[in-house]
């Protein structure tokens, strides 16, 4: 009957319940991806810094734990219970991780949305082991009830309305990383590669440029100790086209705090909410790492570009751009930039304000700043529409997450989003 719900184990809900290997494959510069739990976050498997194995182990791995589109990946170490399915086909083998090999697309979804509910995640806790580490046995997991629906059709119906959300909010996703490299490209035709200066040396149009915006820059360049650059620009640092604005935290009252926490949202070093030291800002700003989370494995500094209200605790510098330079053009800069040689702190990476303001920047006169600031912003304001809207829609599909699953709310099989 619809709306009826019972729990069956795992193993029965599932064709299998395996984890991935427990050794430690040598990585080789040309190979098959690895991976282990800490590359699965947020529901996604970033495979980003996966490091490579030879096709020997890798094969090996997969002749017990191979993983396959719809199955359901959980992270079994440290941060125990993060779920991931598996949409496309994979080419990676894992290690430390739970694998719920699922019998269809259908059950792959189901099982994806009940791990991630409340009533699971509470589950997974009360089955974790460790003092130092977490971690959820193999056993565990075999035996893990799943809450399933005795009307197939309402289960399947049920996937779908999430996985519409869901689908919603990756798409934006993609269009974002999109717009973004469409801003990135024409920072670096700008202000890295100087296209429309070359062209003029050229004699010639540079493409995807407008004539106005062309006639702005110089028709020359210069050899400078910094490098050749355009004639009239100025190879300055970090300090002059920034407004820092670190020193204009003011803390609410404990009160107020309290209050109005959970309204805005929350930025700042990772794993870091410490309630004595964080403050409320407006506006479009970028935040760069001070201390913690400071640097990437490439070198580049850890940022975050936020807008509106929202709450930064002290480990993290809050930015504009000043003198012409817009945030958005600060950000891109920022991006490409290596901050090893201003990083320092022997136990914990620092970036104090002294360093920070050190760093190199490309200063070109305002009205080719404010000229590029008119093209990108379309872009900007198109990322953060998107990103609204997926936090709308992620918290819609939270909400319904668990109302779904219970059979507390009905899905209808002829809503659009089950089509």
């Amino acid at each position: 009957m619809a709306g009826e719900r019972r729990y069956i184990p795992a193993s029965e809900f599932c064709a299998s319940v395996r984890d991935g290997t427990h050794d430690s494959p040598k990585p080789v510069q040309n190979g098959r991806k690895f991976v282990t739990s800490r590359h699965l976050t947020t529901g996604r498997l970033d495979l980003s810094d996966a490091y490579l194995i030879s096709e020997e182990d890798f094969e090996a791995i997969n002749k017990r734990s191979k993983v396959d589109r719809w199955d359901v990946l959980i992270s079994m170490i440290g941060t125990v219970g993060e779920p991931c399915l598996i949409k496309e086909e994979p080419d990676f083998a894992i290690k430390n991780i739970g694998l719920f090999k699922t019998k269809s697309e259908e059950d792959g979804k189901w099982l994806y949305y009940f791990l991630r509910s409340k009533d699971a995640q509470q589950r997974i806790r009360e089955q974790s082991r460790g003092t130092t580490q977490q971690y959820i046995p193999l056993g565990a997991l075999r035996d893990f009830p799943i809450l399933v629906a005795n009307d197939p059709e309402e289960q399947k119906a049920i996937a779908a309305v999430l996985g519409a959300l869901d689908y919603k909010i990756e798409l934006n996703l993609r269009m974002n990383a999109t717009l973004e490299a469409m801003a990135r490209a024409l920072f670096q035709s700008w202000f890295v590669d100087f296209d429309p200066v070359r062209a003029k040396l050229d004699g010639r149009q540079p493409a995807g440029i407008d004539p106005g915006s062309v006639a702005l820059f110089p028709g020359h360049l210069e050899h400078k100790v910094e490098g050749v650059i355009p004639t009239g620009w100025t190879a300055t640092t970090l300090g002059e086209v920034i407004e820092i604005s670190d020193s204009k935290r003011i803390p609410l009252s404990g009160r107020e705090r309290e209050a109005r926490r959970g309204k805005y949202p929350y930025h700042g070093a990772a794993s870091v909410m410490d309630y004595v030291d964080d403050f409320l800002f407006d506006g479009i700003h970028v935040l760069m790492g001070e201390d913690g989370s400071v640097i990437n494995e490439d070198g580049t500094p850890v940022l975050q570009y936020v807008w509106g209200k929202f709450w930064v605790n002290n480990h993290a510098h809050v930015l504009r751009g000043k003198n012409g330079i817009s945030t958005e053009h600060l950000l891109l800069h920022l991006k490409g930039c290596s901050i090893a040689p201003f990083v320092n702190g022997a136990v914990q990476p620092k970036l104090n304000q002294g360093n920070m303001k050190r760093i190199p920047f490309m200063l070109p006169p305002p009205e080719i700043g404010q000229a590029f600031a008119k093209a990108i912003d379309p872009l900007f304001a198109q990322i953060r529409t998107n990103i609204e809207q997926s936090r709308t829609l992620a918290t819609l599909r939270d909400t319904l997450l668990p109302k779904l699953l219970s059979g507390e709310l009905s899905v209808i099989s002829d809503w659009p989003l089950c089509q």
